[in-house]
């Protein structure tokens, strides 16, 4: 080995040159195994019920049926107004018609933040005909992910009608170009946010409150025996005519039945009680006459009465709701004996149909059964909740996500409950004020990140740990360990995606700050000396790499033990890095045993098991021992298909090792045969001129053209 880096990486691994051959291989994280079956559910709208009758909206309702007739598209409809004014049921009902009556695919994604916005997106992609491949390779960040599902939504064979609902940070849409055009569809956004600036060439139309009579109308649907038309449209008027509120109001007038309310008696109540007030935080003011602040009052009329009849938990739920995102959240959160610090286990189910029965929730099926609360009343409601009640609230709220994200995250296929918790973990960093609170809930948003990370969702892993690392330095400080760790999480996300100079600058200022504040052997310290040799190792830089990771094997070895997965996948990689010179002598030849010594410690289907014989059949390889090389990296594939499937960057990488151990045998028709594979399977999902294909493709050339050699083993 000469141990230069003259060749160039695939797989984001590293790469070591030996006599004209490369290994890359890359076994730290793997990732989606399922393919297309995304978190979302994109060919129905993501929302509970929709309005039985969509009331004075005809007019908006013929400028979008006009986009949807038969030889229209390339047309862009945003759909924007105040919190609560309906924008989402306009979307709804458009979604109804589209798909029903002008035949239109429909396809509805949620938008109000990066990970769901692209978790929807690539759903779109795989609805549209994208391979299992092209997918695996958009999440782990190999291939730009908005280029892919417009490649695939051109190609539509049938026209499509797209939602983007709730993109309230349309800058969201702007990073990446998730936002385009095409001749095969239309696409719908629902926004608060109505600068021109953020939807050139788009068709704007406002959504607004209801004209007197209409709202009226919403209140006698929902609420028929309650009162006359004149006393509707009073209420309506007192309640601003917003359609959020007025579907509240009618939900609880609607559900009185032991000591049923007029509307007239509902109109006295709100007059007399004005505890809440609402600010809708991050939308355009539209107007100087802002009826937002109702919602708070409706809903609070609503819990006085679970009150009054002895269900108290129905609003201690609401508040406990109120702490996460206007945002799906599974309903599995929900079913723990945490939430016990609230309400009884046994009643959330009651509690749970309560809020259902008044319209303060929603039942949603995005691949994963959710309930749903609308921002502008979980706003209200968080704005109103009494200051004495939040150390428990948000204590419980932060024991649920920490229940619902893997104790130690492992390696495995893609979870769609991970990104669904995305932003409730973020929602509650933004309000909680408390600095113990605050720093487990940073706690569980770092695990998360890891688990996102170690799925292949990089991208969702660097923004989660970088959001949640922004968030709570305010509170907490830059030097907490706590958000060095998100840091250092985050860091390692940049570097999996590519961005290696970012990676080491990063890495390097957090590395130096935990030593500084906690030693060198500290597990922190040590694991972000971890990442940053693999940095180092991908910039080339060899010999800092090694020592560097020299050093953490050490550390781990005192601080963890020798037994302990870290210190052992340390050590694995120490298989991959060192130069056949060195393997065999490293720890006194006991490194080669590392397999056996893994699988005995952790077990044979162990992530650092596999990992540690699959580097230890490139030494085998090195070393010129060809069959046992050959049996390891045999075994080794063979165990990552069965765990990961066909199409995952590490299946291929073990494949294209035992392309080489079986040429090295003499079978190089094997040989190529595999190669082809790999070829054909990277072209699909990378496509034929990224970085990855082309190395593999000329390892496939060599092997026909008679030009490839094994390597020489040491004193060979």
């Amino acid at each position: 080995m000469t141990g230069g880096m003259d060749g160039h990486a695939e797989d984001r691994g590293r790469v070591y040159q030996a006599s004209g051959d490369q290994h890359i291989n890359e076994h730290h994280h793997y990732g989606d195994t399922s393919g297309p079956s995304g978190p979302d559910s994109v060919r129905r709208p993501a929302v509970g019920r929709s309005p039985a009758v969509l009331r004075d909206r005809t007019e908006v309702m013929e400028r979008l049926r006009a986009g949807v007739e038969a030889g229209r598209g390339g047309d862009v409809y945003v759909l924007y107004g105040m919190g609560g004014c309906g924008k989402t049921a306009v979307a709804c009902a458009f979604f109804q018609v589209a798909t029903g009556n002008h035949g239109r695919a429909g396809l509805w994604v949620n938008a109000s933040d990066r990970a769901s916005l692209r978790a929807g997106m690539l759903a779109v992609a795989a609805d549209r005909g994208a391979s299992d491949g092209e997918l695996l390779a958009a999440r782990n960040g190999l291939r730009p992910a908005a280029d892919l599902v417009w490649q695939y939504l051109d190609r539509s064979a049938e026209p499509w009608l797209l939602v983007l609902d709730n993109a309230d940070e349309p800058e969201i849409l702007r990073d990446g170009s998730w936002l385009r055009t095409s001749p095969r569809g239309t696409v719908v956004v629902t926004t608060r946010r109505a600068a021109a600036r953020w939807w050139p060439g788009a068709e704007l139309q406002h959504i607004g409150v209801l004209p007197r009579e209409d709202a009226a109308l919403v209140l006698c649907d929902l609420a028929p025996h309650s009162g006359t038309a004149e006393q509707a449209a009073q209420i309506a008027d007192r309640l601003g005519r917003l359609p959020l509120a007025l579907t509240l109001a009618g939900g609880f007038l609607s559900h009185q039945v032991l000591d049923p309310w007029t509307m007239d008696a509902y109109g006295h109540h709100l007059d007399e009680d004005e505890r809440v007030q609402l600010i809708d935080q991050g939308a355009d003011a539209l107007s100087e006459a802002d009826p937002r602040h109702l919602v708070g009052l409706t809903w609070q009329l609503t819990l006085d009465t679970f009150e009054a009849r002895g269900l108290p938990e129905a609003a201690a739920l609401l508040r406990l709701l109120a702490r996460f995102a206007p945002e799906p959240l599974p309903l599995s959160l929900l079913n723990r004996a945490d939430i016990s610090g609230v309400l009884p286990r046994a009643r959330t189910e009651t509690a749970l149909r309560a809020l259902l029965d008044q319209s303060l929730t929603e039942l949603v099926d995005v691949g994963v059964r959710s309930v749903q609360s609308h921002g502008v009343l979980l706003d209200s409601v968080a704005a109103a909740t009494p200051v004495e009640r939040l150390p428990t609230l948000d204590a419980t709220a932060v024991r649920l996500l920490g229940a619902a994200v893997p104790a130690v995250p492992d390696a495995g296929p893609h979870d769609p409950q991970l990104r669904l918790l995305v932003p409730h973990v973020l929602a509650l960093l933004r309000r909680i004020g408390e600095p113990t609170a605050l720093a487990d809930a940073l706690a569980v948003a770092t695990r998360l990140s890891v688990a996102l990370h170690r799925t292949g969702d990089y991208l969702s892993a660097w923004e989660t740990s970088r959001t949640a690392a922004d968030l709570a330095q305010q509170f907490l400080g830059a030097d907490h360990r706590l958000v060095l760790a998100a840091c250092s999480r985050a860091s390692r996300a940049l570097f999996r995606l590519g961005r290696y100079a970012e990676a080491e600058v990063a890495l390097h200022s957090v590395r130096e700050t935990q030593e500084r504040l906690f030693g060198a052997d500290d597990p922190a310290t040590l694991d972000s000396g971890y990442g940053l040799q693999l940095v180092l190792a991908n910039l080339g830089r060899r010999d800092e790499s090694l020592a560097l990771l020299r050093a953490v094997v050490a550390g781990r070895r005192t601080a963890l033990g020798p037994a302990h997965p870290l210190t052992l996948r340390a050590r694995a990689s120490l298989l991959e890095m060192l130069p056949a010179s060195e393997v065999v002598t490293e720890e006194g030849g006991a490194l080669l045993s590392l397999p056996s010594e893994c699988a005995r410690l952790l077990g044979p289907d162990h992530t650092v098991t596999l990992g540690a014989r699959h580097n230890h059949a490139w030494a085998l390889y090195l070393l010129g021992r060809f069959d046992e090389a050959d049996e390891e990296i045999q075994l080794a594939a063979e165990a990552y298909v069965r765990r990961f499937g066909p199409e995952y960057p590490i299946v291929l990488a073990a494949r294209q090792l035992l392309s080489r151990t079986r040429s090295a045998l003499g079978h190089v028709d094997v040989g190529i045969e595999l190669m082809t594979d790999v070829v054909a399977r990277r072209e699909r999902g990378l496509g034929s001129e990224h970085p990855f294909t082309v190395a593999s493709r000329e390892l496939l050339n060599a092997y026909r053209s008679g030009r490839w050699r094994p390597p020489q083993p040491p004193g060979g």
